[in-house]
């Protein structure tokens, strides 16, 4: 039987900033389909390149009661970056929390506006450790 990974579906509560979240990740919407009839629109985003791994955003018109308000019970998206301190610090610098700093040049957690998980982790050899990242506390959780 042949697999083939087709994307993450995760729920969201705020359209724009959650596009505007991925955005800052450097994904870009790949395609969108919005349904009159179910009230819903799928908005599909993947970093350059790499379009046959989207997330897939589903936002419901009419709001979405039902999502829990930390979403842990989804786990969490993964990607890795060219350089951990400096995604962590555009992330920063347009107001995300980093919840877990890369202490280790490795490995970070962020959440979107809709509480999920975004792990980040280096691409290749870990970094050597850097201030303020190596002595930056844990901010709530991932």
């Amino acid at each position: 039987m042949a697999l083939r990974y087709l994307h993450t579906m995760v729920r969201v509560k705020d359209l724009e900033k959650t596009m505007a979240f991925f955005a800052l990740l450097g994904l870009k919407e790949t395609r969108r389909h919005d349904s009159e009839a179910g009230r819903f629109s799928l908005i599909f985003m993947a970093p350059e390149g790499q379009e046959e791994c989207p997330v897939e955003l589903t936002y419901n018109w009419d709001g979405d009661d039902a999502l829990p308000s930390d979403s842990r019970h989804f786990g969490h998206l993964a990607y890795a970056v060219d350089n951990i301190y400096e995604t962590c610090q555009l992330l920063m610098d347009n107001g995300v929390t980093i919840n877990r700093p890369p202490r280790d040049g490795h490995m970070a957690f962020v959440r979107s506006p809709d509480n999920i998980s975004i792990e980040l982790l280096q691409a290749g050899e870990s970094l050597p450790p850097a201030e303020p990242w190596a002595s930056m506390e844990n901010t709530g959780h991932w």
